[in-house]
């Protein structure tokens, strides 16, 4: 072997030693990432998590599905001085309440976010309404309703909201989440108010009664849900008809496990979902990572293993097919046009200025 090859073989290990023990300096990492668990967490996982993890090998990312408390869990932790959350999946209202209580971090958009691929400011990429003051979108989801579709005769499927409430032409038990949120909604839609007007008949003492006297119509054929694992289990089982449910988790119990479900898209409840970081020991590689986990690339990723539409615009044109299942993704979006022609979008200002008394009222109705 002549010397000069001896010499770029020397100069090649060098640089490759150099970079080992760059890895090896790093001190490793623990980062507890809180999310909903189920579907949607392996979703994070994949398109995430695990590619993270593979390029960073000193960091250590560590699953907890505790978002449906995640208020609560960060109140409790940051009253006791012992924030052992590093970055928590959580709903934008909730996202406000930790914000104003200063229990998470606030975020400068464009300096803590990848801008899109072209250059556009992060501000300006993701879409209008979803960044909040500490709150940083990754998905627009809905909560929907959905049956199984042998529980009813071929020739009278059930096919919108009003249906879900008409017990005597759908008959069945029907499950719906044991909180307000969605279900208020849904009755005034049920019972005659456009989407638009929802908001602003909710807002009155009658709109609130009126909602719950709608719901009084079919009290007796409710079974209530809290995680939202339960909902499509309660389905597959055929304990109910009808059930509220996740889109992305209805998607994945139909396509993935093959389960005989429908979505019903009329009046889906659209909402965000994405970040909040708690004031925790590792704010560092936090940053970093979110920096990563929200660029354009990876919010389409996501969209590769579960139906929820990425939060960036940048990020659409790259949606595609199912990793595993190799189907078009974009006809399961709930913003495909075919699917968003009665959304009811989520107020997050509405449900941050009087969740806690409709809360409240709405646990108290379920114990009658």
């Amino acid at each position: 072997m002549n010397k000069p090859m001896l010499k770029m073989l020397g100069v090649t290990s060098a640089v490759s030693l150099l970079a080992v023990s760059a890895v090896q300096a790093q001190d490793p990492v623990r980062l507890t990432i809180v999310s909903w668990g189920g579907a949607y967490t392996q979703s994070q996982v994949r398109a995430y998590h695990e590619p993270y993890a593979e390029a960073n090998p000193h960091i250590t990312i560590v699953n907890d599905d505790g978002s449906a408390n995640a208020l609560a869990g960060l109140r409790a932790q940051s009253q006791a001085g012992n924030v052992t959350w590093d970055l928590v999946d959580m709903l934008p209202s909730d996202a406000q309440l930790a914000c104003d209580e200063g229990i998470i971090m606030p975020i400068d958009h464009d300096a803590m976010l990848a801008p899109a691929p072209d250059g556009t400011p992060a501000s300006q990429d993701f879409l209008p309404g979803s960044l909040g003051e500490c709150f940083i979108p990754q998905i627009v989801y809905s909560t929907v309703v959905t049956f199984n579709t042998e529980m009813f005769p071929e020739d009278n499927q059930p096919s919108s909201i009003a249906d879900f409430f008409n017990v005597d032409d759908f008959p069945g038990r029907r499950a719906i989440q044991n909180r307000p949120g969605g279900n208020l909604e849904w009755a005034l839609f049920a019972d005659g108010v456009h989407p638009d007007d929802i908001y602003d008949v909710l807002e009155t003492p009658e709109g609130v009664d009126r909602a719950f006297a709608k719901l009084d119509t079919i009290k007796d054929n409710l079974v209530f849900w809290t995680e939202g694992a339960q909902s499509p289990q309660l389905l597959a089982d055929q304990e109910v008809a009808f059930s509220t449910g996740y889109n992305g988790r209805i998607f994945d119990a139909a396509e993935v496990e093959g389960q005989p479900f429908a979505i019903i898209w009329d009046g889906q409840i659209v909402e965000w979902d994405g970040w909040v970081i708690p004031y925790g020991p590792n704010q560092e590689a936090v940053l970093e990572y979110v920096y990563w986990a929200t660029d354009t690339q990876r919010l389409a990723d996501q969209a590769k293993f579960i139906s929820y539409g990425p939060a960036r615009a940048s990020s659409a044109p790259l949606v595609g097919e199912h990793a595993d299942l190799g189907i078009d993704m974009n006809s399961h979006m709930p913003t495909n046009p075919d699917n968003y022609f009665s959304p009811i979008v989520l107020d997050n200002d509405f449900w941050t200025d009087y969740g806690d008394e409709l809360r409240e009222r709405f646990a108290n109705w379920m114990l009658r």
